[in-house]
């Protein structure tokens, strides 16, 4: 005959204090992760803005002008970033210089992205952003 004190297991009210601390962990890990990953992916903008610059140079070495055209006539560049999340395009060409900006395809994961929402090189080397931290 098995007594009270023999049985073994847990209790509703045991459970319900796991599950409560687990539910707080996850409230504070998933935000803190998705700002992690927001931070990140940034750098998918500043890539593709730098390969453009070094092409927009060389394009200029050979043509003596900057271009706009992206594809192949041009730079042989895409109009997105290498994963999707950025937009990239050249507002301005001329024979002394150009300006291309990212910003984030929308309804893309950068979206949401409000600290950095756009990033522009131009053919000094200059780089702006929506902040000033967004380029590091």
């Amino acid at each position: 005959m098995a007594t009270r004190s023999n049985i073994r297991g847990v209790t509703l009210m045991e459970l319900l204090i796991v599950i409560v601390v687990v539910s707080i962990l996850a409230s504070i890990a998933i935000p803190s992760y998705r700002n992690y990953l927001i931070r990140t992916q940034r750098t998918d903008a500043t890539a593709a803005l730098l390969r453009l610059a070094a092409a927009q140079e060389k394009f200029y070495l050979q043509n003596n002008t900057y271009t706009t055209e992206l594809g192949n006539a041009g730079l042989n560049l895409g109009t997105t970033s290498e994963h999707g999340w950025y937009t990239i395009n050249v507002a301005v060409a001329t024979n002394t210089g150009f300006r291309a900006t990212a910003t984030p395809v929308a309804g893309g994961a950068q979206a949401s992205d409000a600290h950095c929402a756009s990033f522009s090189i131009n053919e000094t080397g200059r780089r702006d952003a929506t902040n000033t931290d967004c380029w590091r």
